[in-house]
């Protein structure tokens, strides 16, 4: 199966880029495609095995959804691996001088094009270095 890869450069130390991965209340702030959609309840229980839960809708309303998974690999400030439905995907944090380069890998679904969910999980993972950097 073909994934789908994207990533960002966020210049912050990586036990903030960390941290901010995997709290539940920044979660909720950076966790969004577009301005018009939020993410109002997140759950994490942070350990191999353990579940995840993000609830993502839009603003007024009018849809949403609940973003599932379960922890599959984690090696604390390196890398988290996750299942969601039959999909997977693999987070990477590599410290470079400055920052940290953050490597998202996913298995694409079958109902939207690729490069719709390219850049939508792009936008989010853009949101969040925007987040982290303004936190720093």
């Amino acid at each position: 199966m073909m994934k789908i890869n994207i990533a960002t450069r966020v210049d912050a130390p990586v036990e903030k880029v960390w941290q901010a991965y995997i709290d539940p209340e920044a979660i909720k702030q950076w966790n969004t495609a577009s301005p018009d959609w939020h993410t109002p309840t997140a759950a994490v229980d942070f350990r191999e095995g353990g579940p995840f839960s993000f609830r993502m809708e839009a603003k007024d309303g009018s849809m949403g959804f609940d973003f599932e998974g379960v922890y599959t690999r984690i090696v604390p400030h390196e890398l988290i691996e996750y299942k969601f439905g039959d999909r997977e995907a693999k987070v990477e944090f590599t410290p470079v001088d400055g920052g940290v380069d953050v490597r998202l890998e996913f298995d694409p679904e079958d109902q939207y094009p690729v490069e719709h969910q390219r850049d939508g999980w792009q936008a989010i993972l853009d949101n969040f270095a925007r987040y982290v950097e303004a936190k720093s």
